[in-house]
């Protein structure tokens, strides 16, 4: 991507998950910003994490996450930390003045992200979460045709499923199935893709009614495994929108809308199949044809090119707004912590609804 400018931004990453790698590389590909720090909670493993990922030797190694913090050259700090820990990493980090990119879950409910989030706006810092499809340039076309009236009409439908088989020893060990790191399990882990599609698809507004669906499984210590909830616009219902999200099934990533006019598809919204262009299906004006034989319209295929992959889209977009807070003595963008309280909200009410057994759960006065 060239050379980088002469005052890029320079971020720390505290916490070695798997993720970080793939972020590392993003930091690095994104023109406006450069990997400066990386922490763990010991040396040994930070420089195992520096190694296992090609990480330049000129990067500060740290055996814990306040040195990453505490470093003044360090202007941003990407959090893939398990969500119990979220709060108090967060929290600090605000305070001696980094900007903070954290990974969903935000928190484990939303009076958590409230503090963050409050963390950040009275220090003057950006915060963003890791929802790295919202930055695709597949995501803005289709958000463009989604909302043009002479396309989908009115949305009535929303269908988001996330999917993935996972190992017994990941059922066994995993960070995503302890009630003591990451209670939400997988409707935080990979249910908050499925949410914040829904949120996307209505310009994020809030539901009416949330009712998680009666196929709940847990472990033993009570974390969901696998879940699905009904979602509802309007009463009398305007729109209603299914989620799906289990560790159970084979990988899927769909997404499906439906208005009254047409509809858009894709089975791949949170990952694209490649790096370098993802693309969806859009049917419009679609009917059966004389006796039902067949259809009058076939799909069109959308094909929208990436110079980046999403993630350093996500890095360059979160960099910018850094950049001009700095420079610029601007302050930070409330979109991204509005997207992720919104989305945290729905999630915390998918989440009661299951803890009362599947009972509705209704958005008073929204």
């Amino acid at each position: 991507m060239g050379e980088k400018p002469e005052t890029p931004i320079r971020f720390g990453i505290i916490g070695c998950a798997k993720i970080a790698g793939k972020v590392a590389r993003a930091i690095n590909l994104a023109p406006s910003s450069v990997l400066y720090a990386i922490g763990s909670r010991s040396i040994e493993k930070a420089k195992q994490f520096a190694s296992a990922n090609g990480v330049h030797e000129s990067v500060k190694i740290y055996g814990s996450y306040d040195q990453v913090l505490d470093d003044p050259f360090v202007d941003a700090v990407y959090m893939p930390l398990p969500t119990s820990l979220h709060l108090h990493w967060a929290v600090m980090a605000a305070r001696r003045k980094k900007h903070v990119l954290i990974e969903k879950p935000t928190a484990l409910d939303v009076t958590e992200l409230e503090q963050i989030l409050e963390a950040c706006e009275s220090n003057g810092v950006q915060f963003m979460d890791g929802s790295m499809w919202l930055h695709h340039p597949r995501t803005v076309k289709m958000k463009e045709m989604l909302f043009d009236s002479n396309h989908l009409g009115d949305v009535n439908y929303i269908y988001s499923t996330t999917t993935t088989s996972v190992s017994p020893e990941f059922l066994e060990n995993d960070i995503r199935v302890k009630a003591d790191m990451d209670a939400l399990g997988a409707l935080g882990d990979i249910g908050w893709y499925c949410l914040g599609a829904i949120l996307w698809a209505k310009n994020y507004q809030l539901p009416t009614l949330v009712t998680a669906l009666p196929d709940v499984s847990k472990n033993s210590n009570g974390v969901i495994l696998s879940c699905s909830a009904s979602i509802q616009y309007g009463e009398p219902a305007e729109t209603v929108a299914i989620i799906q999200c289990s560790f159970f099934s084979s990988t899927s990533m769909d997404l499906a809308i439906t208005g009254s006019r047409g509809s858009l598809n894709l089975r791949d919204f949170i990952i694209p199949y490649q790096e370098s262009s993802a693309s969806f299906e859009f049917t419009l004006g679609a009917k059966f044809l004389q006796l039902h034989i067949g259809w009058n319209v076939k799909p069109q295929k959308v094909v929208v090119a990436s110079e980046l992959p999403q993630e350093a889209l996500m890095v360059q977009e979160f960099a910018r707004l850094v950049h001009g807070i700095r420079t610029s003595a601007s302050h930070p963008d409330p979109k991204w912590p509005d997207i992720s309280r919104k989305t945290q909200m729905l999630l915390d009410a998918v989440k009661k609804s299951v803890d009362f057994g599947c009972k509705p759960v209704y958005f008073l006065g929204l």
